[in-house]
């Protein structure tokens, strides 16, 4: 049975959770807590492990040891798809829509783990199948307005500009109804102006939808942005937690990124 979490709860909890690859630990004793309602972000350098925590939450690997818990349940284990039906979604590094499908239908195949009918019926075509159809086209219309999408839903997504396909990966992303929302470099690509409407779009989702966030991000703008809380990756484990103030003159936090010597992280 699922657990009531309250507003400033933690929603997400990984447990001194390792991950190893043969003799490679790529996630060594990490833990974590996420508070419902929280923007965190999860920085480090390349390799640190942290898209490999993201893979353990959503059930792309397993953990080798320790434990996941979503709302009160252990998720350590389940497949991803079990873990999105919880309540869990996620974007990642390189974007992965389906490129020669249009918008709309990109929001539409988020739609459908909620179909509503079975094989037979979309084989056979049978009333049920165009009626279930119909509802689940004027749904994905409805929310790509939300986003201001929909005047781009018949364009077909690789030929859109990469913020504009960001937006889209975002947005069915949502589709799914989660409550926890993995963001994976979201602004990796951008331009500065495509930069500040990603952070202006984070906050209008997050708000929005009800969401908790846990992103990655490299671009310090971002994350001193929008981020109350950060936790730090290096080699696998975490080397600092802290506020972005906190964060940007830990001098260890410094040298994992810009080697020894090296002064504060710029936030631009």
């Amino acid at each position: 049975m699922k657990t009531d979490i309250k507003k400033g709860e933690d929603i997400l909890v990984m447990d001194h959770v390792t991950k190893a690859f043969g003799g490679l630990l790529a996630v060594k004793d990490f833990s974590l807590e996420l508070p419902k309602g929280a923007i965190q972000g999860l920085i480090g350098p390349n390799g640190a492990g942290k898209t490999t925590a993201f893979n353990l939450i959503t059930g792309v690997i397993p953990a080798t040891s320790g434990s996941i818990e979503f709302e009160g349940d252990r998720i350590d284990g389940l497949e991803s798809y079990e873990v999105t039906r919880l309540g869990i979604a996620r974007t990642f590094q390189n974007i992965r829509l389906f490129s020669n499908l249009s918008v709309l239908d990109n929001v539409r195949i988020a739609y459908h783990s909620h179909a509503g009918y079975g094989l037979g019926d979309s084989i056979f075509r049978t009333k049920r199948f165009e009626k279930k159809e119909r509802e689940l086209t004027d749904k994905a219309l409805e929310f790509l307005s939300i986003f201001k999408l929909q005047d781009i839903a018949d364009e077909v997504v690789k030929n859109l500009p990469y913020g504009q396909q960001r937006r889209v990966e975002i947005a069915r992303a949502l589709a799914c109804d989660p409550r926890l929302l993995l963001l994976d470099e979201p602004a990796a690509g951008m331009n500065p102006r495509e930069i500040l409407e990603l952070m202006d779009y984070i906050h209008f989702i997050k708000d929005r939808f009800d969401l908790t966030i846990l992103l990655i991000e490299h671009q310090m703008r971002v994350v001193m942005g929008i981020c109350e809380y950060l936790t730090v990756m290096d080699f696998g484990e975490v080397i600092a937690r802290g506020t972005p103030k906190e964060i940007q003159s830990n001098q260890r936090v410094v040298e994992a990124y810009l080697g020894k010597g090296a002064g504060k992280i710029a936030a631009s």
